[in-house]
């Protein structure tokens, strides 16, 4: 099969025009030049032809920033390490393509982690996989395609991703055995592909692998048996492959085993791991995503959202120093609105990772444009308002984790064997758009989608932003035609695709709208859950007051009466009626748009956008007229503008 090469598809056939550089054969032997020769590297220079790499020591560059200086026909690429230079590389490709004048630039990552977690299966496919299956695992073995797992580490070095876990948190089945000995030479043949474009493995591990794999009556993990079954297998695995990154742990959450039960805490569980992987030099993600998921409907006193912060605040400064907390930017599940999780706000002593989701598990399954960066933007660009530590979350990350190196973001993948690697070409625009932002944490939307349809296609400037546009509005359109204005989970259970709009209502997972005929919405208020007390006085106070509180989380926040007027100055079931009536509108004007644009494209992408925007165009009407009938039904108050909704 013939493999889409994303937003590096252009590379090949470009001739460089602005220096009299080699072609691009050279440029691409370089880079293997980079990771194999320069890592053995004792001159100062490197060079061949017009294009040379310099490793320096200059503590503005950091470990993984560099210099990219040009003179007449030279350029040199400098940083302090090889890893640097080769995405000095990728950055000097990029500006080349999009034909961009150049001038002497340096460029330093503004988080020191930028992670992707798949959760890939050993059985080959992917939770909340949405492309096709793994690229790494097949018929519970390894699927040992190495030419693949390269083109797929040279993509994500291009855009500077620099960790990824190839395994599912949720470790079942043959995925236990993952940490033994028999699995360790193919996992250090991809330590080897993914090292030398400067990417770190890790694998997710169960918590309870004593006891699976072990044959140990115990996971306690301070039992002595424990912590010596876990010293064999860390040991034994740097053996075979020094340079590992560490592990990734899901525990005591929706059924994953865990400390709790040995009466033991989060932080007794984390400090087991990070302590063992301590001297190898290891690293320790355990991740936030803990609640009690065997909830009562009929208790409104019990919210979800509270769960991560209740569990992790009092623990903060208990965990060793190579441990990170890897923390949802919502406090629920990936919604099309969320707040920011308070408990980004709130550690002060320990090191922690913001957490995305690239794979479309509630907008869309990656059927739907749904481009995430404003998703992204928004979290980062949040500004916390504490008084003791001021800033936003992307400058608390690093700010307020004790050890910064173990800071940063991580994202949920997305990839899988599918031809164009997304399953939705446009949606390639997410793990671009990802790994640029993690780098750049001051990228726009609007400047990252022209970007990445320069590098993709050939189209007009006029083309150009009328797709840029598409991709920059389809965030807000996937919300209008979706649960309205902070409403989450109105989905169908288990595939978390399409419309069902009392689908987790009475169920236990905690995910509740409170939908009766007088009006809608959770109140999370300090006269209802509570929850906005998790933030800074000042962010409490602005969403608890409906003269306040944006509309886009007016629900999330507020039960509210039908008849409630929003800051637009429409009724609230006026506005639901409007906005689920325009998200089909806009649908079809995207249509229309790829439409125009699809004699400019290859053949095989216009036919998959097409079909899918299809696709998505029955799914957005199916969303709109359940939604309009259904608060309609509920209300009991008809859409002043008279349009079709069904008794």
């Amino acid at each position: 099969m013939t493999r889409d090469l994303c937003w590096l598809r252009k590379v090949a056939s470009h001739s460089f025009q602005h220096f009299s550089l080699p072609a691009y054969d050279l440029v691409a032997r370089s880079i293997r030049r980079e990771v194999g020769t320069l890592l053995n590297l004792t001159t100062e220079v490197a060079s061949e032809g017009d294009l040379a790499f310099s490793l320096v020591t200059e503590e503005c560059l950091g470990r993984e920033g560099y210099r990219v200086k040009g003179e007449q026909n030279h350029v040199a690429i400098q940083s302090n390490t090889t890893k640097g230079l080769l995405y000095g590389l990728f950055a000097l490709y990029e500006k080349l393509i999009l034909g961009e004048a150049f001038t002497s630039f340096t460029s330093v990552p503004d988080q020191a982690l930028r992670m992707i977690n798949h959760w890939d299966n050993m059985d080959g496919t992917i939770e909340r996989g949405y492309a096709g299956d793994s690229i790494f695992f097949k018929d519970n073995e390894f699927r040992k395609d190495y030419q693949l797992i390269e083109s797929y580490a040279r993509l994500l070095a291009s855009v500077g991703i620099n960790a990824i876990s190839i395994n599912n948190v949720n470790v079942r089945g043959a995925a236990k055995a993952l940490i033994c000995e028999e699995h360790f030479g193919e996992l250090r043949l991809i330590d080897e592909i993914l090292g030398s474009y400067g990417i770190k493995l890790y694998l997710s591990v169960n918590f309870a692998a004593p006891k699976a794999i072990g044959g140990l009556e115990t996971a306690d993990p301070l039992a002595k048996e424990v912590i010596a079954f876990w010293q064999e297998k860390i040991d034994a695995l740097y053996r075979y492959i020094p340079d590992f990154g560490g592990f990734v742990v899901k525990a005591d959450s929706e059924g994953e085993p865990g400390p709790f039960a040995y009466g033991r805490g989060h932080d007794d569980g984390a400090n087991l791991f990070g302590r063992l992987l301590q001297p190898h030099g290891g690293h320790l993600v355990w991740r936030c995503f803990v609640y009690n998921h065997q909830q009562n409907w009929r208790d409104r006193s019990i919210d979800r959202a509270k769960a991560a912060y209740d569990h992790f605040m009092p623990l903060d400064g208990k965990f060793v120093e190579n441990v990170s907390l890897q923390i949802k930017l919502g406090p629920l599940d990936f919604q099309v609105r969320e707040p920011i999780s308070p408990l980004l706000s709130g550690l002060r002593k320990t090191n922690h990772i913001i957490e995305f989701q690239l794979t479309q598990e509630y907008t869309g399954h990656q059927k739907a444009v749904y481009y995430q960066l404003p998703v992204w933007k928004e979290a980062l660009d949040f500004d916390c308002r504490n008084e003791d530590v001021p800033g936003q979350v992307k400058e608390l990350l690093k700010n307020t984790s004790p050890q910064p190196a173990y800071s940063g973001i991580c994202a949920v993948g997305v990839v899988g064997m599918s031809e164009n690697w997304t399953g939705h070409k446009l949606m390639q625009i997410n793990l671009y758009g990802y790994g640029k932002l993690c780098w750049n944490n001051q990228l726009t939307t609007q400047d990252c989608a022209q970007r990445w349809i320069g590098l993709t296609f050939d189209l007009a400037e006029d083309q150009t932003k009328k797709l840029a546009d598409l991709l920059v509005t389809s965030r807000e359109t996937y919300g209008m035609y979706t649960a309205p204005r902070g409403v989450g989970f109105m989905v169908t259970p288990g595939t978390h695709d399409g419309p069902n709009i009392d689908g987790y209502e009475y169920d236990r997972w905690g995910t509740y709208h409170f939908a009766d005929h007088l009006g809608i919405g959770n109140d999370r208020t300090t006269s209802g859950t509570d929850y906005v007390s998790q933030y800074a006085p000042a962010i409490r106070d602005y969403f608890n007051d409906l003269t306040t509180c944006p509309d886009e989380l007016l629900l999330w926040f507020h039960h509210v009466p039908y008849t409630h007027r929003l800051h637009n100055g429409k009724t609230l079931i006026q506005d639901i009626y409007d906005t689920h009536f325009e998200g089909v509108k806009r649908v079809e004007d995207y249509q229309a748009v790829w439409e125009e644009i699809g004699p400019h494209v290859d053949q095989n992408s216009y036919q998959n956008v097409k079909e899918l925007l299809q696709w998505q165009r029955e799914l957005a009407v199916e969303w709109r007229d359940q939604i309009n009938t259904y608060f309609w039904r509920k209300s009991g108050i008809a859409d002043q503008a008279g349009r079709k909704v069904y008794p």
